[in-house]
């Protein structure tokens, strides 16, 4: 027997059924309005703050908002977006035009395929054996479309990716080569400490940046139209309360994901960073193979690659072990949850009378259940590609943080802001801070190098020489000597451009008129036609006027000669077109002679010599200075040979303490001077020795002395008795 409180409470439901019924569209709607703006009020104030990122670390105060990250995420992103599509009338413009319309032709097709699925199994409950045949040909035939555009979209997302690689390299290429303040590739190594691995932020993250834009968009934008979409569609066949209730689900999912999500961001960021260090352990070993060798250092060598290979593969295992945690939470929910769920609302129809709930026949309720179940699984798999999204997007800005932070960098030292460790103490004694902050004047154009006043600061800080004046005529001759580490080849970077001029006046003729020769030559990959030339091109030789033979002549003044008939086929030409590993096949001397052709053949006016024949003989030395003082080009030589003195007019000597001197030099004077400082350290050398000797002779006289004493003593004793 029912009790009068069940049937209180009976007659409430059903009145409430009633009222739900006579208000339904009011209800959802207010519905809908409400899960929309929790929706937009979630976006904007539940986000999961990332962690800072890069250069983030020490400028993020922690007691702004959330949101900060994500707006500083946003200016980087927005910067690179700028580079990656620069315009609406290009390339990658209309692959992402013919991406966005494969997707939603894609979505529609996938549409009709869940109408057709369930048409199939009406079919075969209704045992109509034709419509079945009929159902399975156009199955065959909507397959076409279906597979081909799947894979224009693969095909698509790819070309994306390399059009989104190709633009971002190119920029940051064209700024890592420029030389308009300076060489960016030589700064960023040596003037700058914010980045360590430019090659490897060039290379591995701006491709993985390139590939994660690519596959986010795809990412977000197919899974939130598939969720449109097929949630219209399930709206008109198990009514609006079911796509109600899916969407207050999908909220709280997202939430609770959220919370769940590891950080992604920073993980990549890491990864990247402890792969850029242990790839640069193995460039050491390859630069410096020969001196470790020689030193026997492979035991130091293996326990430095092992620890950075361990800490790199320690982050990954700790990185897995948080994935399996996400995965496991993400797959249990989305795909359990939710298809326990999704059953639920496809079973709405055969319970429920409202509008949109279908037709009450066997046939009709087994087809609607099966396309609402196709619907919601293509919803549900939305739903979860665009919740897994999430940590795509996190690792984005790991890969966003590292490419923006180069580009940044790079930047910076285009308008002279370094950010460089300075030691605490200069050698001279004077503060670096005080002579960093001044700026000093670069004029370029002029026929003479002028010094007035420059001070030379190493990147560190250390300030080798507080003021440096010295100047050198066109046609004048120049000797630098000093000490290690005192300024000399300091001085040549300041005049190369690669270190900035914190005070006084540099003038130097131009880019052109100036060339370097260091110890080591550089021999870039190519012919040995490239090797004598470089850094010219073929065009750019033939547009001088200089021919095979007249490089044939430079070859013969430094005795290489040989190099190309060596190599030739039976034709001069095939030799210069040789191609070796120039560096392991040719001597350092033989190299020596190929850096000197070069100059040879550039013909500069001025050119720096930094101890650029230590591996020659004295007698091709020269052969060497001889034939460039013929050319007409003023030398700026680094050396300690005195059989050098000869070939230049003036000297500027360091002490290593800060100071200087610049004066003529006159070879034969300060030849003799030479041998006499020399013959007087000899003799001096020699002192120590001759007192020690004297030492001995006169203690040897004084024992003689007192034995003959003693002698004549006892002798006028005995002719007293």
């Amino acid at each position: 027997m029912k009790t009068p409180i069940y049937g209180s409470h009976k007659a409430t439901s059903r009145q409430l059924v009633n009222f739900y019924a006579s208000h339904r569209k009011t209800i959802l709607r207010v519905g809908y309005f409400l899960a929309i703006a929790n929706l937009f009020r979630g976006s904007r104030s539940s986000h999961k703050p990332s962690p800072p990122l890069a250069e983030d670390a020490l400028q993020i105060n922690p007691r702004k908002s959330k949101s900060d990250v994500n707006v500083k995420f946003l200016k980087r992103f927005r910067r690179l977006l700028k580079i990656v599509i620069p315009g609406v009338k290009t390339i990658e413009a209309a692959l992402l035009a013919g991406y966005t319309c494969t997707l939603v032709a894609r979505t529609f097709i996938s549409l009709y395929v869940a109408k057709l699925d369930g048409m199939l199994v009406g079919s075969v409950v209704k045992g109509r054996g034709n419509e079945l045949i009929k159902g399975l040909v156009w199955w065959m035939i909507v397959a076409f479309p279906a597979t081909y555009t799947n894979s224009l979209l693969t095909y698509f997302q790819t070309r994306l990716a390399i059009q989104y690689r190709y633009r971002l390299t190119s920029y940051m290429q064209v700024n890592y080569l420029s030389d308009s303040n300076g060489s960016m590739y030589y700064a960023i190594q040596n003037l700058d400490d914010r980045i360590r691995n430019a090659d490897q932020i060039m290379t591995v993250d701006v491709q993985r940046f390139s590939t994660s834009l690519a596959d986010i968009y795809s990412d977000i934008s197919k899974p939130i139209l598939d969720m449109f979409v097929y949630n219209i569609q399930l709206a008109q066949n198990i009514g609006g309360e079911g796509i109600l209730v899916a969407g207050t689900l999908m909220q709280a999912s997202a939430k609770l994901l959220r919370a769940l999500t590891p950080r992604f961001g920073l993980y990549a960021m890491e990864e990247a960073k402890l792969e850029g260090t242990y790839r640069f352990s193995h460039s050491r070993m390859v630069e410096y193979g020969e001196e470790i060798a020689l030193l026997r250092g492979e035991e130091v060598e293996r326990a430095y690659l092992d620890r950075n290979y361990f800490s790199l593969i320690k982050y990954i295992n700790k990185i897995l072990w948080r994935r399996l945690y996400h995965g496991f939470n993400e797959d249990y929910l989305i795909k359990y949850v939710w298809g326990v769920l999704g059953l639920l609302l496809c079973s709405i129809p055969a319970f429920s009378s409202l509008a949109g709930a279908g037709s009450a026949t066997l046939a009709d309720r087994s087809q609607n259940f099966i396309t609402n179940r196709r619907l919601l699984m293509s919803a549900s798999d939305a739903f979860g590609r665009l919740m897994s999204s999430y940590k795509q997007v996190a690792e984005l800005t790991g890969h966003t943080a590292r490419v923006t932070e180069l580009i940044n960098t790079m930047d910076d030292l285009k308008k002279g802001k370094y950010h460089k460790v300075l030691i605490a103490k200069s050698k001279s004694g004077i503060p670096a801070s005080k002579i960093l902050s001044q700026t000093g004047t670069l004029t370029e154009g002029g026929s003479d190098i002028v010094f007035e006043k420059v001070p030379i600061v190493s990147p560190s800080g250390d300030v080798l020489i507080p003021a440096l004046s010295f100047s050198v005529k066109y046609g004048q001759n120049l000797l630098i000597v000093g000490p290690n580490g005192c300024g000399k080849s300091s001085l040549f970077r300041i005049l190369g451009g690669l270190w900035p001029i914190h005070g006084g006046v540099v003038s130097k003729p131009s880019s052109e008129s100036l060339f370097y020769i260091p110890q080591r030559p550089y021999l870039p990959q190519g012919s040995l036609l490239q090797q004598i030339i470089y850094p010219d091109s073929l065009e750019d030789m033939e547009r001088k006027g200089i021919t095979y033979k007249d490089l044939q002549d430079i070859l013969n003044v430094v005795e290489i000669g040989y190099l190309v008939t060596m190599n030739s086929e039976g034709t001069i030409r095939s030799g210069w077109e040789s191609q070796e590993d120039w560096r392991d096949v040719l001597s350092n001397g033989v190299q020596q002679r190929i850096a000197m052709a070069r100059l040879y053949y550039h013909k500069p006016k001025f050119a720096i010599l930094d101890e650029c024949t230590s591996a020659v003989s004295l007698e091709m030395e020269n052969i060497m200075y001889t034939h460039a003082i013929e050319l007409n080009i003023s030398l700026i030589t680094v050396s300690h040979r005195p059989s050098l003195w000869k070939f230049h007019d003036h000297i500027l000597q360091f002490d290593g303490q800060g100071h200087y001197i610049f004066s003529e030099l006159n070879a034969d004077e300060r030849l003799k001077l030479e041998d006499e400082r020399q013959s007087l350290e000899l003799r001096l050398r020699a002192l120590p020795e001759k007192e020690e000797r004297l030492r001995q002779l006169q203690e040897a006289l004084e024992s003689i002395g007192s034995s003959t004493v003693a002698e004549v003593n006892e002798a006028n004793d005995n002719k007293k008795f």
